[in-house]
């Protein structure tokens, strides 16, 4: 669907070294999960709390070599679209992967409004207990990121340095804190090795279902290929410097993690939608804890705001491309915005916020892109029969396919991942699947026009 003025736009300007890239990479990953989460795996699997986040970490560098393979084999800015649509052909599916990855975004976003709300209830030293109050501040808060959006929002790459200093801050205060109470002589590290499954569950499912959960912490590496027609040399740089921050955010989460059941014992660690406040509470009781809820609102602040910007921008490709009605890619005239996109997308993740709880909003981020991750898994070993005239990373066979695996049973209800989370999915995707159909037998039986679909337009 490209016409003239969109193949005389010049290409973008190769601006992102090692350096930036790297933390740009850190910065994705870093955010809600970690910050919010780490109470509810601990319910899970009791003082083995590292544990999921360690397998989460596995699953996603298997994952991140396929993203490697294909990013560097096709350096272009459109993700898990454009390489499920190069190795199936299938416009359907193209769309059924675009929009998980868009529902993902607005599952993430209603996940940090309600962690958001709980540090604003911490930060202010308000007496609310769980209920429509806390409901209120989430849902005014996913307001407030809408209102920001509709007044646009440019990327910047400097802007992203600092919001990674202080994601990265507050997880620093938390190991830091764990190590000098450690050191002192509080704590307990024997409940490291304290499995505590849940009532019903063997170790094994109750590791595999907090690892569904966990999984949640390590997702935003995929995002990073969308950088990479703006990378210095991507098939060069790109494979060691997402390896390296993945690895620097695995050590992370685990150290955290560590100080988090060594300080708080599991049961209370997974009360409340707040887990680190604790931790830091009970490490270092001096610490204004105000400070560290705002450092925390801060970080899940930004990960709401990327997430609803990549929803909208996602939702207008997806109209424009005709795939979707195309009222909702409709722009306003003065902000030059998706103000019809970032509507719809705001009343959707009200509905998140108002039915579904902290931990089905992290567990359906997790299902969804689990479910995109195995479809790109699978792409990469279709698309081996594709060569390229230029030298680009290849994973060793046996990675995508243990990956495809993987990701298809953390995905899947064998890994014992909480129904609440299908609902929520399901939800989601039919309300895709309904507007795509109305949109076809439009496009058919009206305008007369089949629908094409050019994931190149389909930035996340």
């Amino acid at each position: 669907m490209a016409d003239a003025v969109t193949t005389e736009q010049p290409s973008l300007k190769r601006v992102m070294g090692p350096g930036l890239l790297l933390l740009f990479v850190v910065g994705d990953i870093l955010g809600t999960g970690v910050y919010a989460l780490t109470g509810r795996v601990a319910s899970e699997v009791g003082g083995a709390v590292w544990l999921p986040f360690l397998v989460a970490f596995i699953v996603a560098v298997l994952t991140a070599f396929s993203y490697l393979e294909l990013v560097t084999k096709y350096p272009r800015a459109a993700g898990a679209a454009l390489y499920t649509h190069k190795a199936f052909g299938i416009h359907f599916l193209t769309f059924i992967v675009t929009f998980a990855v868009m529902c993902s975004g607005l599952t993430s976003a209603s996940s940090a409004s309600k962690a958001f709300a709980s540090n604003f209830v911490e930060a202010f030293d308000l007496s609310w207990s769980e209920g429509a109050a806390l409901t209120a501040v989430a849902l005014g808060f996913i307001v407030l990121v809408g209102l920001i959006n509709f007044r646009g929002v440019g990327e910047s790459v400097k802007l992203n340095v600092l919001l990674t200093c202080v994601e990265l801050s507050g997880l620093l205060i938390v190991i830091g804190i764990g190590a000098w109470a450690l050191g002192g002589g509080d704590g307990d590290l024997s409940r490291l090795t304290d499995f505590t499954p849940a009532e019903g569950e063997s170790a094994f499912f109750s590791v595999t279902a907090a690892t569904a959960l966990a999984f949640f912490a390590m997702v935003g590496f995929e995002d990073s290929v969308n950088m990479a027609e703006e990378t210095k040399d991507p098939v060069r740089i790109f494979p060691k410097v997402m390896l390296t921050g993945l690895c620097v955010t695995g050590v992370i989460y685990i150290l955290v993690s560590i100080s988090s059941v060594a300080l708080v014992a599991p049961e209370e660690l997974g009360e409340g939608d707040a887990p680190l406040l604790k931790v830091v509470q009970a490490g270092a009781s001096g610490f204004p804890l105000w400070i560290f809820a705002f450092i925390t609102m801060f970080a899940v602040a930004n990960s709401a705001l990327i997430n609803m910007l990549m929803a909208s921008r996602l939702l207008y490709g997806m109209a424009n491309e005709r795939v979707l009605p195309r009222i909702l890619g409709r722009v306003h005239r003065t902000r030059r915005t998706p103000w019809v996109g970032i509507v719809f997308t705001t009343v959707i993740a009200f509905g998140l916020i108002w039915f579904a709880d902290l931990a089905a909003l992290g567990g359906t981020t997790s299902l969804l892109l689990l479910c995109v991750f195995t479809v790109v898994n699978i792409a990469v070993l279709v698309l081996r029969r594709d060569h390229v005239d230029h030298e680009h990373f290849k994973a060793p066979t046996v990675i995508p396919v243990i990956g495809a695996i993987t990701c298809a049973y953390l995905a899947s209800p064998l890994s014992g991942r909480a129904g609440a989370d299908y609902r929520v999915a399901g939800i989601l995707l039919v309300i895709g699947v309904l507007l795509w159909l109305v949109t076809y037998l439009y496009n058919r039986n009206v305008r007369h026009e089949e629908i094409t679909l050019d994931p190149a337009n389909l930035k996340e």
